[in-house]
Order: C-alpha cells, then sequence, then structure tokens
C-alpha cells in the first residue's frame, strides 16, 4: 500500500491519540470524516495500523526499574531459538524482546519492582534454563521511547542492489 501525505497525517494523528473521534482526526487531518473513516479503513486492512494500545507508566504500575539483557543459547538451532522466545515472551517480567544476530541471540527488555527483581529475573528464569550459554544485563537508567514513527517518504524509490 501506498501512503500518501494524507495517510501519513492520520497515523501522526492516530499515534498522537488514537481516541480521539472520526470527526476530530477528520478536522486535524483536513478531510471529511467520511474520507477519514475510509482512510483509517483501509490502513488497517493493509496491516498498516496493527492495533491500538493503551501507553502504561511502569512507575505507576509498581515496574519502575528495567533492564535489558543479552543472552546467548547454545546451541543455536531453530527449534531452540524458537522454544527460547516464546518462553521469554510470555514472561511477565518482558516488555520487549530482541531476536538478534551477533555476539547474542536475544536482548531481553524487562521492568520488575527493583533490582532484587532483575537479579531473580536473570538468576531464577535464565540461568536456570539449560539452553542459555550466556547473560549479559544493563540497567536502564532512561527509556525514552518515541511515541511517533513516521512512514518512509514516498518518493521515488531506488532499487535494491542484491550481492551477487
Amino acid at each position: 500500500m501506498d501512503v500518501d501525505a494524507v495517510d501519513q497525517v492520520l497515523l501522526r494523528e492516530l499515534q498522537n491519540d488514537a481516541r480521539q473521534t472520526n470527526r476530530d482526526l477528520a478536522a486535524k487531518v483536513g478531510v471529511s470524516p467520511s474520507t477519514s473513516l475510509e482512510r483509517v479503513r483501509l490502513l488497517r486492512e493493509h496491516g498498516v495500523i496493527t492495533g491500538y494500545h493503551a501507553a502504561v507508566d511502569l512507575n505507576a504500575i509498581g515496574r519502575p526499574v528495567q533492564a535489558l539483557i543479552a543472552v546467548r543459547i547454545r546451541p543455536p538451532a531453530r527449534a531452540i531459538i524458537e522454544g527460547f522466545r516464546e518462553w521469554a515472551a510470555r514472561l511477565p517480567e518482558t516488555i520487549g524482546l530482541f531476536v538478534t544476530s551477533g555476539a547474542h541471540d536475544f536482548l531481553l527488555h524487562i521492568a520488575v519492582p527493583d533490582l532484587d527483581g532483575v537479579y531473580a529475573f536473570v538468576i531464577d528464569r535464565l540461568t536456570e534454563r539449560r539452553e542459555v550459554a550466556d547473560v549479559q544485563t544493563t540497567m536502564v537508567y532512561e527509556h525514552v521511547q518515541s511515541r511517533r514513527i513516521d512512514p518512509v517518504d514516498a518518493g521515488p524509490r531506488r532499487p535494491v542492489r542484491r550481492a551477487r
């Protein structure tokens, strides 16, 4: 789906406030309510908009301490990697999970009540897993997160060169 300038403004406004009425959204974008409604419907159908979510303050829900934990899995077999990914994603402490390349296979973003929670997560959860060969923990001082992601400019596209 080509995302044009109107779609970009719709996406920006919805990312700022997804709870606003269609009438308010249309007014901010400068289109009719029916146009706004149809465009948003198409953005959902084409998978550009994947859902609407509530932003939660981690301090307010008792999870003010965050850490990034790099995990190396051995042996690096597909079934083991996929099994660990599914297990780690379901943990209540996990707020983000990246499957990565390089020295580590995963980067887990966790949020817990205190430093003891980080220690317990690493020692009682991760290192108890047979496939976990190594973990490296980095404490998060501050998490600055972009609340808005703009599409790439829809200008002329360059062909992708592939190595032969």
